[in-house]
């Protein structure tokens, strides 16, 4: 049974942190939020109701304020955490062993090009790399050194329509994601094939995740198998849960 006092005193805490105020929320009280949700928080129902209403207008607050040539701070190797955290919602022996061998990314959707990838033709592709914080919205955050390839490139390489809504992934686990267009056509938005200068090892999501320093960690998929293109909204493996979408760090 959900715990309606924690969970409003959840929201004020949230509706009170500075980011928060920084979106513009600090003009939002909470009752103004139960008359715009219509809840009244009487009971288990109502206060999801209200929750998820909340999440829903915080991602579009983010999505609008989200500036897609806005840089995230970068790092020098001197900053660099070793070891770099391994973090899943399983632990460390149950992370998807890939066979490189047989590997193919699959392509569908909005997507007019080459519809599968094998691994030495994606590391073949542009090279970039970045010093970036990745940050958990468990409270924790790390600096990492990441290379692979600019998504934005590999977009337009792909034929992908970039007028399109949502890029969405498919893990090799059972873990599934989406990100808006602009994040995705972000200049550090990488897929990565490479962790600190080697191959991207399986604890970090071999054979390549999505590095987005302009969001939280759990929007960074890895083990990608898939990626698709479309205007109808995927959803993801968290937010389905009740997290936010957008997922801004």
């Amino acid at each position: 049974m959900l715990d309606t006092a924690t969970i409003l005193a959840d929201a004020r805490r949230e509706l009170a942190l500075p980011a928060r105020r920084a979106f513009g929320k600090r003009m939002l009280t909470l009752g103004g939020l139960l008359m715009l949700t219509g809840c009244s928080l009487s009971d288990d129902k109502s206060v999801d109701t209200f929750l998820r209403s909340v999440s829903r207008m915080n991602d579009r607050v983010q999505a609008w304020l989200f500036d897609p040539h806005r840089l995230a701070p970068t790092y020098s190797e001197a900053e660099l955490t070793r070891p770099f955290p391994f973090n899943a919602y399983y632990g460390i022996e149950d992370v998807p062993e890939v066979d490189a061998s047989g590997y193919e990314l699959k392509l569908s959707g909005l997507v007019t090009g080459k519809r599968v990838w094998t691994l030495p033709e994606l590391y073949a592709l542009p090279h970039s790399e970045q010093i970036t914080r990745h940050i958990c919205v468990e409270g924790w955050s790390a600096i990492g050194r990441w290379g692979g390839t600019p998504f934005a490139d590999f977009l337009h390489r792909i034929g992908a329509d970039t007028s399109a809504r949502y890029v969405g992934f498919k893990c090799a686990d059972d873990y599934y994601e989406s990100i808006d267009m602009p994040t995705a056509l972000h200049p550090q938005t990488l897929l990565a094939f490479q962790y600190d200068g080697k191959t991207l090892p399986p604890k970090y999501g071999f054979p390549m995740k999505l590095r987005m320093p302009t969001k939280l960690g759990y929007k960074n998929p890895k083990h990608i198998m898939e990626i698709f293109v479309t205007n109808t909204y995927p959803g993801g493996y968290w937010s389905d849960q009740g997290y936010n979408w957008f997922g801004g760090s």
